[in-house]
């Protein structure tokens, strides 16, 4: 796949707020690609440049090797999607899905084809002659997918449109979503706050904070290898750990000194020296729980902790325990779960023990980073 779609130094700005800052991204052709972030971050600003509903204050676009920066909307080979749908409620799914052709004055006997393709590709043949106020909320989401493509753009833009589902329906539509991607094979940019979404969806993410770039990457990338404290803690659950780097025993490995505990072995993939404060990232999947102390092994990471707080979840069972003056949250798995073990109980004493490669070392915290304490949910009466 080569670029496609490319934004190179775009900047926006509206009033005091700084939406965009000086933001470059190449996006494939036929790529599924998310903007991923918290709400003001500039997602759907990006989103809107490459629409032309917005025209940035500094930064050229381009499409398909074309500059489109100063184009009208009509003039770009791009559809967009809102999170409203913007179906005309007084016509019919057929006539909805039509609009685009018509008002481009295409042949009766062309539009009649392509609107039967189109519904046949999102599965509404049985609904073609109802209005949208008679169909489900998933329904109208294909019937806006129907009309945006059935132009046949170059792009298909996404501006968070599963916000309006509930969650059952809006897993069913992620994989409608990914289907209709790979059958009609066109870029789209997807713009969404849900990291379920873009993780299960995309090829790549841009995970964007305050109007800048914070990681772009495939999905596991983003998820197992934060290159930022924001990435760790937007993506996910994670359990930070503050320290030092004390010593590097083995080329590519630290000993982190870390206030009230054990030293621990972690991968330096930023070879990032000794004497620096760095912040310990490890995932709660990544760390395992149990009342017998582990035998040592070579990168193998023990301290002792005591329990604060079990949830049983079915296929997995949630941790939190207080290692020295730290909160850790634990996600243990039930690949097998038997009946007569004694189980981890409140306050029991137990160790916390990870792999020196499943910890990852970040520089520091930004304002924008918040989950960054796993505490324990309060009981009633805590005070």
């Amino acid at each position: 796949m080569s670029e496609f779609l490319e934004y190179q130094n775009i900047s926006k700005r509206f009033g005091l707020i700084q939406a965009v800052n000086d933001v470059s991204l190449e996006i494939k052709r036929g790529e599924f690609f998310a903007l991923l972030g918290p709400s003001g971050c500039g997602k759907t600003t990006m989103l809107r440049v490459a629409a032309g509903f917005e025209t940035p204050d500094a930064g050229r676009v381009f499409l398909d090797g074309r500059d489109i920066t100063d184009l009208p909307p009509n003039k770009r080979r791009v559809n967009t999607i809102f999170q409203s749908y913007a179906l005309f409620p007084h016509l019919s799914v057929r006539e909805n899905i039509a609009f685009g052709l018509r008002i481009a004055k295409k042949p009766k006997a062309e539009i009649d084809r392509d609107v039967e393709a189109m519904l046949h590709l999102v599965r509404l043949e049985d609904q073609a002659e109802k209005k949208p106020e008679l169909l489900s909320g998933g329904q109208r989401q294909r019937v806006a997918v129907a009309r945006a493509l059935i132009n046949k753009p170059d792009v298909l833009l996404l501006d968070e449109p599963l916000a309006a589902l509930d969650l059952k329906l809006r897993q069913r539509m992620l994989i409608e979503l990914d289907l209709i991607h790979d059958r009609v094979g066109i870029t789209f940019l997807y713009v969404t706050h849900d990291q379920g979404e873009a993780m299960s969806l995309s090829d790549r993410i841009a995970v964007m904070n305050e109007g800048r770039i914070e990681q772009i990457g495939p999905p596991a990338e983003i998820y197992e290898a934060p290159r930022t404290s924001f990435v760790a803690a937007f993506i996910g659950d994670t359990n930070f750990l503050e320290g030092v780097v004390a010593e590097h025993p083995e080329p590519e490995y630290s000993r982190l000194r870390i206030d009230g505990l054990p030293d621990v072995m972690v991968y330096n993939d930023k070879q990032i020296g000794d004497g620096n404060k760095v912040f310990l990232s490890v995932r709660p999947e990544k760390l395992q729980i149990s009342r017998d102390e582990p035998e040592p092994k070579l990168k193998r990471n023990a301290v002792p902790a005591v329990v604060e707080d079990v949830i049983y979840l079915g296929p997995n069972t949630k941790y939190w325990v207080r290692a020295g003056n730290h909160h850790l949250q634990i996600l243990r798995q039930h690949a097998r779960f038997f009946l007569d073990e004694k189980p981890i109980r409140w306050k029991d004493d137990v160790w916390v023990f990870w792999h020196g490669d499943d910890g990852f070392m970040l520089e520091g915290f930004r304002k924008a980073d918040e989950k960054l304490v796993a505490a324990p949910p309060q009981k009633l009466g805590d005070e």
